[in-house]
Order: structure tokens, then sequence, then C-alpha cells
């Protein structure tokens, strides 16, 4: 499994793809497939059979599709730049994400 370094809640910006120089945050992280949902962001077309019982009308439905991580980068809350994300150690000894344009942290 490769290393991951974009997580939930997230802003990200789409690098390639259709969707290509959006914005959007993260809503799930497959790690296992390095794929990540992204709000409003690579909609596919779901076709659904109605299904009463459940209360679910039939037809086709708009859907986010993942995006892989490659395609994907963190913008930082800061500089509002799309940036690389590196790695830190803290004093207390917790291992956090910084942005490196501007070596701001990226987790609270």
């Amino acid at each position: 499994m490769q290393k991951v370094s974009i997580k939930r809640n997230d802003q990200v910006y789409v690098l390639a793809g259709k969707d290509r120089g959006k914005t959007g945050k993260v809503l799930r992280v497959y790690k296992e497939k390095t794929r990540a949902i992204v709000e409003g962001l690579n909609f596919i077309q779901k076709h659904t059979r109605a299904n009463p019982q459940r209360n679910i009308k039939g037809g086709i439905l708009p859907k986010e599709a993942s995006i892989h991580l490659s395609n994907l980068m963190v913008v930082c809350k800061r500089c509002n730049k799309r940036s690389r994300i590196g790695y830190s150690s803290m004093q207390d000894g917790r291992k956090v994400r910084i942005c490196k344009n501007c070596d701001e942290l990226l987790d609270e």
C-alpha cells in the first residue's frame, strides 16, 4: 500500500482529467485503491432501479466518482496556493503535514 498524504476534509486542486483546474473538499479517501472522492467533482451517471420499500426513485442519477490521488494537490489554507506536502515532527512527538510553500501546518 502506498503512502497517502491527502486526508478527509482537505481542500484539493485537480491536476488532470475532465475537472482539471477545479477545487473541492475531499469527502472520502480509499488508501488501498489510492483514490479519493471530491465534493462536486468528477460526476458520473448512475443508473438505479426503483425500490419503493427503501423509498428509492429509479432513473439516471448524477454521482461523484473517485479520482486518483496522483491527480490531486492540497491547497494550503494560509497561502491559498496548491502545494506539495512535507512532514515535520512536533516537540510532543507528533508527525504533522506542512505546506512546502509557506511552512504552515496543514494538520490541527
